[in-house]
């Protein structure tokens, strides 16, 4: 994984952590390190999420002009 993945990286690695959370065949220290790397992504998801957002408000706020009336 590189040090700044994508959103959708982001999302296909935490997807996969769950699911192998999610089998209980882990050590307490694989199901820690996992949790804590899924927290990472988790909040890089959000923050995506969230620029994502604005960036959509923005372009609704004032980027389109308003029709003309004929």
């Amino acid at each position: 994984m590189s040090e700044n993945p994508s959103f959708e990286e982001s999302l296909a690695e935490l997807e996969d952590i769950v699911a192998r959370l999610e089998t209980g065949d882990l050590t307490l220290e694989e199901s820690l390190a996992l949790f804590e790397r899924g927290q990472r992504l988790a909040a890089l998801c959000g923050a995506a999420l969230d620029q994502a957002e604005l960036r959509l408000e923005e372009l609704s706020a004032g980027s389109f002009p308003a029709p003309s009336e004929e």
